[in-house]
């Protein structure tokens, strides 16, 4: 069984019940699906226990793509990134360099779409959708990015798949949200109740307007 595991954004707290809920699911490979630990509260502690799991695959994100390649084409994301350290130290190298997309057992798992890890789909039907796919077809596509938890039919005989975030959830319900694949090939969603205050608590305690927001999501689960 493989646990999917999207969007963490640090938040250790939040991690850990998704473990333990996802062991005694009978999880035994993890899928990470990028935006690990940059900027965050718990950066390290959180890489650790990603590390310390069975069978990882790991997809990078936005956020460590970010490590190397600031977006400035939006310079008020630049300025919220330039407020603090990553946190991450020798590690930005590593997180970098990770692959952008894997397929396995016909299904395949990016970040925000096949086009790019910034480019993600709605919950509803977009005209966008075909052109995210860039080419893709007749197939499962994982993504996450967005934070919401969704599934729905795509063009060209895909299905679309947001397990939803498991750090910071951003479609109405505060809990941490993942997926299994099971042996049947079919996905589940979770959800997970964790500490939302005291991750909220550890967001505003690592101050600048991003740590602001995240603390606000965190309580509201959603922006």
């Amino acid at each position: 069984m493989l646990a999917v595991l999207y969007d963490i954004h640090g938040n250790l707290l939040a991690l850990e019940e998704v473990l333990k809920d996802a062991e005694a699911a009978g999880a035994d490979g993890y899928l990470l699906g990028g935006d690990f630990a940059s900027w965050s509260p718990w950066p390290l502690e959180t890489l650790e226990r990603l590390r310390g799991l069975p069978r990882t695959t790991w997809i990078r994100g936005n956020g460590e793509r970010w490590l190397r390649e600031p977006p400035l084409d939006r310079p008020e994301v630049v300025e919220v990134l330039r407020e603090r350290d990553s946190g991450l130290g020798t590690e930005e190298g590593w997180l970098y360099s990770l692959q952008e997309r894997k397929e396995i057992d016909a299904v395949l798992y990016v970040h925000g779409s096949p086009l790019s890890d910034v480019e993600s789909f709605p919950p509803e039907p977009s005209e966008k959708d075909e052109w995210m796919l860039d080419g893709v077809r007749d197939k499962a596509v994982v993504f996450g990015h967005s934070h919401q938890q969704f599934r729905r039919p795509g063009p060209n005989g895909t299905t679309l798949i947001n397990p939803g975030s498991v750090g910071m959830p951003l479609d109405g319900d505060v809990r941490s949200a993942y997926a299994l694949r099971g042996e049947d090939g079919e996905f589940e969603f979770r959800r997970v109740e964790f500490d939302t205050e005291r991750a909220a608590r550890a967001w505003e305690e690592l101050g600048g307007s991003f740590g602001k927001m995240a603390a606000e999501r965190t309580r509201r689960g959603s922006d």
